[in-house]
């Protein structure tokens, strides 16, 4: 199928289906949405799915039937939204995919919806290895606290980090589990591996929540984390950076959440007639100690 065309307007009724809104990420990216629409005087149609695929089905088909000219959607899982998708397409109405994709072998960007708007998971985790590569001093034996089993978050964190710290050679992951993004799950996973491996001196985290985790796990069994063992992490988050500011965490690279600006420029550029590339990359900070005290004040 072709992309449906969208024409150059003043203003535009857009839909935004959130696959959330109970953390501060998500809460963040709906802020910047909201905030660049009524910036540009855009009508928005906000929807939250509350954690589920079928009402976010719902609310796309919604969005449809209200005639919205084009539809953000953070999907909540891989197939489940590709019939929505494909409906919002029949219907003439362009969507752009935020912050996570559908399932590649269903729909494809360009063809089935315009483009894939996210940061490089990748590099996220590829940039916390270069740190540490500069600023081991001695530290070499990583525990890695993985994110959900699967998740494209997940598997494109540990590739980046993990790839640069085998070719730079010295270093050793002596452990990696998952700990499922989550604090209280982080923590235990943190005080278990610890425990396995007493020599253990870097741990790298895919999330601030799993990171903040083992920072307690380590206060418990009585380390100084960012001092005894480096802590990195991934998404900077207030809380985290605050950490790296107070020394507990030594860096994190922020995942992104604002997705605003980046998002009605896409929309804006497709109206004009250019060429969308099928992933346009929304720019993440990263935050150590030379930094952090600056710019906390400036997170989510």
């Amino acid at each position: 199928m072709t992309l449906p065309p969208l024409g150059q307007k003043d203003t535009y009724k857009v839909g935004f289906a959130q696959t959330e809104a109970n953390n501060p990420w998500r809460i963040a990216q709906t802020k910047s949405m909201q905030d660049e629409a009524a910036k540009l005087g855009y009508q928005l149609v906000y929807t939250d799915a509350a954690g589920s695929a079928a009402k976010q089905v719902a609310d796309v088909n919604s969005m449809i039937a209200q005639g919205v000219d084009l539809i953000f959607l953070s999907p909540r899982e891989e197939k489940p939204l590709i019939p929505a998708i494909r409906a919002a397409q029949a219907s003439g109405i362009p969507v752009v995919l935020l912050d996570r994709s559908v399932d590649p072998a269903l729909a494809k960007p360009g063809e089935d919806y315009l483009t894939f708007i996210s940061s490089d998971f990748a590099e996220e985790g590829r940039r916390l290895a270069e740190w540490l590569i500069k600023n081991a001093n001695g530290k070499t034996k990583i525990i890695e606290l993985e994110g959900t089993s699967g998740s494209w978050h997940a598997n494109d964190r540990k590739k980046g980090f993990d790839d640069a710290v085998k070719a730079a050679g010295g270093f050793k992951i002596v452990a990696s589990q998952s700990g499922d993004f989550s604090r209280d799950k982080g923590r235990q996973v943190a005080a278990s591996l610890l425990q396995a491996h007493p020599d253990a001196n870097v741990i790298y985290a895919h999330n601030d929540e799993m990171a903040m985790g083992a920072v307690a796990a380590l206060e418990d069994a009585g380390r100084k984390p960012g001092r005894d063992v480096l802590v990195l992490s991934i998404d900077g988050g207030k809380e985290a950076v605050q950490a790296v500011v107070d020394g507990k965490i030594n860096a994190s690279v922020e995942c992104n959440p604002r997705f605003g600006p980046i998002a009605f420029q896409t929309l804006k550029r497709y109206a004009a007639g250019e060429k969308i590339q099928p992933w346009v990359k929304n720019i993440d900070k990263f935050y150590d100690s030379s930094n952090a005290a600056a710019e906390v004040a400036d997170t989510y």
